[in-house]
């Protein structure tokens, strides 16, 4: 059965990532109404124009955030609000709901925005009412963290396919190599595979360059009907295709070597109706190195166990890779804003498809990109959105 599509009524027009990594003097709120005004700039819009928001629980405050957000803003006409809360993937969840509640009518105009502090504040979210496998896991767990867990996803693939240590910090170079294009990103050395092995042990196997930065910051996208798209003089985005989906422990019989993605991907390819082999560009979620690999497999781009040989010799490198990837430095080398990467992950998949990705990785006549991001947990439960963007004519 062929899934409900929104696509040919919305599409992005407005993208914005703040450039400060580390924002010690401006408070959370500051930073969400900052890239909203970015963003809404860039499509030639204002917050007057806004009637749909959307926001996760990075947002500070009531309602999931957006209560105390749209007051904030000044956002006084709103006929549609969403706060679906999906970690790394709520922008990304974010941008499919908004074109979906374009198509039925509900806003015409959506912001949607993501900011965080971890740098130098506290970010809100995580903590609520106890959830009923704390007590189990709270005790199997004592003493690991979430690098911990990641680190037994890698260990896990290792173990099963002969990933090795080199392999993953292929990811590594081909991220900084890319953020060492862009004056914003947070690491601009360009790291050899030999620094990121040599760099200290977190959790074995993984080291500190296999893990993502931590950072202040944000960014906001909009998304427009296509009758609102018209009257503005600029370049807008197709929205092709969307999956959701999520995986759970299955009580505690959990395989770590795949991802939900293993199912958000095949629903966005379907939808887009195109295949992995079409891809120009991707936007992947770079919590750790083994993230990379593991989604990659998993949404088809080398088979279950070949992640390793596949980012080998410059695959991932903009750009002329076969598979250019993470062309900002992603949340390995540029930007992880409040250890969520959906938002910075579709920004730069827009940049690439209207020819505005820093010079030196932007991809050569780039029409169709691919946008995931995870929020959760490789080691437990986690879920996954997919997203097909296009190049509009």
């Amino acid at each position: 059965m062929r899934m409900f599509n929104a696509n040919d009524a919305a599409v992005i027009i407005g993208a914005y990532e703040h450039p400060g990594r580390e924002l010690p003097d401006k408070s959370l709120a500051q930073i969400h109404a900052e890239v909203a005004i970015g963003a809404l700039a860039d499509a030639g819009l204002t917050l007057d124009d806004v009637d749909g928001y959307f926001c996760g629980h990075d947002a500070p405050g009531y309602g999931g955030g957006w209560v105390t957000m749209a007051e904030y803003l000044g956002l006084r006409d709103l006929t549609y609000m969403d706060s679906t809360e999906s970690g790394g993937a709520s922008p990304i969840y974010h941008v499919s709901h908004a074109a979906a509640a374009i198509a039925a009518g509900k806003c015409s105009v959506a912001l949607i925005t993501l900011a965080g502090k971890p740098r130098t504040g506290i970010q809100p979210g995580g903590g609520g009412p106890a959830r009923p496998e704390d007590d189990f896991e709270t005790a199997i767990f004592t003493g690991a963290g979430l690098v911990s867990t990641y680190a037994l996803a890698a260990r896990r693939h290792m173990y099963e396919f002969g990933t090795t240590s080199e392999q993953l910090a292929e990811i590594k170079v081909a991220a900084s190599k890319h953020a060492s294009h862009n004056p914003n990103a947070f690491l601009q050395k360009v790291m050899t595979v030999e620094d990121v092995v040599n760099s200290p042990m977190v959790a074995d196997p993984l080291h500190r360059a296999d893990c993502c930065v931590v950072t202040d910051g944000g960014g906001a996208v909009v998304v427009v009907s296509r009758e609102v798209a018209r009257s503005l003089d600029r370049q807008p985005v197709r929205i092709m295709g969307q999956g959701e989906s999520a995986k759970l422990t299955n009580g505690g019989k959990l395989d770590l070597t795949y991802t939900s993605a293993v199912w958000s991907g095949p629903r966005a390819f379907e939808q887009a109706g195109v295949t992995p082999q079409d891809v120009d560009y991707v936007s992947i979620y770079d919590s750790f190195t083994i993230t990379v690999l593991e989604i990659l497999e998993d949404l088809g781009f080398c088979a279950k166990g070949e992640g390793g040989r596949f980012v080998m010799d410059g695959t991932l490198v903009a750009p002329h890779g076969r598979l250019p990837f993470n062309t900002d430095g992603g949340g390995l080398s540029n930007n992880h804003p409040g250890h969520r990467g959906g938002i910075t992950k579709t920004i730069e998949a827009v940049r690439q498809l209207r020819g505005e990705a820093n010079q030196g990785v932007q991809i050569p006549d780039c029409e169709i990109a691919l946008v995931h991001g995870n929020g959760g947990d490789l080691g437990t439960r986690m879920r996954s959105a997919t997203m097909i963007l296009g190049r509009d004519a």
